[in-house]
């Protein structure tokens, strides 16, 4: 086998993986927020709602560690946080894994520019995140 072909399958492969990798990240934040909703719903049904005034801090969790601390109690609202966290880390676990793959065919411009643009989202998020 010639090694533009073998390279035509591992460039396959690599497609078939990050593909794979962002179909099993939006699932499974869709089901956790599917179930954290769930849970909000039977736990909160009986409260009344003001839609008249808009208070973004009222769930509290507004901080990875608070979402956690939500989660340890089973809070349907702290669930629907970590689902869209998980969908916020698929992209970033792509370009991850992105960055991998070019390492382990030595494409070195190829995992600066991935270093670059992991970088830049983390900054971007470091802010929004933390707290």
């Amino acid at each position: 086998m010639s090694k533009e072909i073998r390279n035509f399958f591992a460039d396959k492969d690599i497609q078939v993986i990050l593909g794979t990798l962002l179909r099993v990240g939006v699932i499974t934040s869709m089901s956790v927020v599917l179930v954290g909703g769930l849970i909000y719903l039977f736990s909160n049904h009986a409260n009344a709602v003001d839609y008249v005034k808009f208070d973004s801090g009222k769930s509290g969790f507004s901080s990875i560690s608070a979402i956690f601390e939500g989660l340890k109690a089973l809070d349907g609202a702290a669930i629907i946080q970590f689902g869209t966290l998980l969908l916020i880390f698929t992209p970033i676990a792509r370009v991850v894994f992105s960055i991998f793959s070019f390492l382990i065919e030595r494409d070195y411009l190829y995992v600066l520019i991935g270093l670059i643009v992991l970088s830049i989202i983390l900054y971007s998020l470091s802010d929004k995140l933390v707290g």
